[in-house]
């Protein structure tokens, strides 16, 4: 589902800026891909330039991985599980469950954002490089990302 706000700005009749929010359904927790989602809503990309995409809650993340093997993210599942456990009583912040405060914690360390180079009106990635929305709590809403491109 995308939000039909569009910025166009023309800077010097050749810089352009291209900002759009999409809603990601709701997706248990995970680490899912999530490519094909974006590259359908980013329409007429520049030739080249920058696409920056940021997610506007507190308890999820986006990075850029392996694509291909489906084993790498639940690798990533086990690993955060282990280094962040659900254990309420390591935290003091448990007013919204018991994965509330360790959502918290991953998403700070896998980050909000992901900034892809955009070549010949592509994202860039890598062979095996695919989006993920990394996921951290259990009975998660749709999650907004605002998506910024900028080109010539």
């Amino acid at each position: 589902m995308v939000h039909s706000l569009y910025i166009w700005v023309l800077i010097n009749n050749s810089i352009m800026v291209k900002q759009f929010e999409m809603v990601l359904p709701a997706m248990g927790r995970g680490y899912h891909l999530v490519t094909r989602a974006i590259e359908k809503e980013l329409k007429d990309l520049p030739e080249r330039g920058i696409c920056h995409i940021m997610i506007r809650h507190t308890s999820a993340g986006l990075t850029l991985n392996e694509n291909a093997d489906p084993t790498v993210r639940d690798d990533f599942a086990s690993f955060f599980d282990r280094l962040i456990p659900d254990d309420p009583s390591q935290f003091t912040h448990v007013m919204e469950g018991a994965d509330d405060m360790p959502a918290h914690l991953k998403s700070s360390l896998i980050g909000h954002s992901v900034t892809i180079p955009v070549v010949n009106g592509r994202l860039a990635l890598g062979t095996w490089q695919g989006i993920y929305l990394c996921e951290f709590r259990d009975y998660a809403g749709a999650r907004r990302l605002t998506v910024t491109v900028v080109g010539e």
